[in-house]
């Protein structure tokens, strides 16, 4: 049986993910991303931010890698989504600072 327990970061993913949540306007997209009631796909994020298609996909790249959220591709959607994972682990290693 696997392990639900949220993984301990280094020092490398602490800073990846910090850095991803710095951008403003990334952390705007994270925020939107998390408070969703369905996973919204990247059209709907564009129809609602004043960027560009280019732009929002830099910034969920970024998110992606820093293990932020997950992208599940559908034919032409890619649907959106938190890994509270971990996000639950990345808060927990902060409350240890």
């Amino acid at each position: 049986m696997a392990s639900t327990r949220p993984p301990e970061f280094t020092s490398e993913q602490m800073t990846r993910i910090a850095k991803a949540l710095g951008d403003p306007r990334r952390f705007e997209i994270f925020q939107r991303i998390a408070a969703a009631r369905q996973q919204p796909t990247c059209g709907c994020l564009l129809e609602t931010l004043p960027i560009s298609a280019a732009t929002l996909s830099h910034h969920l790249k970024e998110l992606e890698q820093a293990g932020l959220i997950a992208v599940e591709r559908e034919g032409k959607f890619a649907h959106l989504s938190l890994r509270r994972d971990t996000w639950a682990a990345y808060l927990k290693q902060l409350s240890k600072i």
